[in-house]
């Protein structure tokens, strides 16, 4: 069956019918500083950590949902290139929405679809960690606010997934027939992101210096359809400047 799946894609795209192509980027998103995603604590038992990170119900290791990315790259861009700040992602401006999507309608009455889906990322280092010795793959870190009336302190604990811990990256970028010229500068866009990104934080508490992250090992291949060879290599040369 996937023979005969494989077989009717080859001929289609040799005989011109794929109306869009999809590159696939990949590559690491290492945690510099301890990161908190937080997950449910519904059920979390008396003395328990007050405010959980997310994981991966196989494993139960710390994982990054592909939406916090997505949503933090995207809020990045909105405070660059909004000439106001905007509640409504539906106004953020034309070069944003282009790549990440309008739930709004247009004139035409069609909704923009997202050109990016970002899938959750797991963990791709887990057997270096235990070599270091380090047996979990997350920390607690207890944190007190202050009354300022009564200068009654108000601890809590809040779990972080720990330095050091690194996540495969999987973003596909849907390229549509007729606008391959908008491939580099929506890619370009996605770069800029990345790089504000590093110099922002991931998750929550980023002014208490958690959610530090980096990006490396950045590659694009084209999955789906044909994309032409020199916009490829513009688009990796692109990725290799992060």
């Amino acid at each position: 069956m996937w023979r005969l799946k494989d077989f009717i894609i080859k001929m289609m795209i040799k005989g011109g019918f794929i109306m869009y192509s999809k590159i696939q980027i990949k590559g690491v998103l290492e945690v510099k500083t301890g990161m908190h995603i937080g997950g449910s604590s519904a059920f979390s038992a008396i003395g328990a950590v007050d405010s959980p990170v997310i994981k991966d119900i196989r494993t139960n290791n710390p994982m990054i949902p592909g939406s916090s990315l997505k949503g933090k790259m995207r809020t990045l861009l909105a405070r660059k290139y909004n000439d106001v700040v905007q509640a409504n992602a539906n106004k953020d401006a034309d070069c944003i929405k282009r790549v990440f999507g309008s739930s709004e309608k247009d004139e035409k009455g069609v909704i923009k679809q997202s050109r990016v889906l970002v899938s959750d990322m797991f963990m791709i280092n887990g057997d270096e960690i235990r070599n270091r010795g380090i047996s979990g793959f997350t920390e607690v870190k207890f944190e007190n606010s202050i009354n300022r009336a009564t200068a009654v302190a108000m601890p809590r604990q809040i779990e972080r997934a720990i330095k050091g811990l690194k996540f495969g990256i999987d973003i596909i970028y849907e390229a549509e027939q007729g606008k391959e010229a908008e491939i580099e500068e929506d890619i370009a866009l996605i770069v800029e992101s990345m790089k504000m990104l590093e110099y922002d934080y991931l998750g929550g508490n980023g002014s208490r210096g958690y959610g530090k992250v980096e990006f490396s090992e950045l590659k694009a291949e084209a999955v789906i359809g044909k994309v032409d060879d020199n916009i490829l290599a513009n688009v990796n040369k692109l990725l290799d400047e992060m």
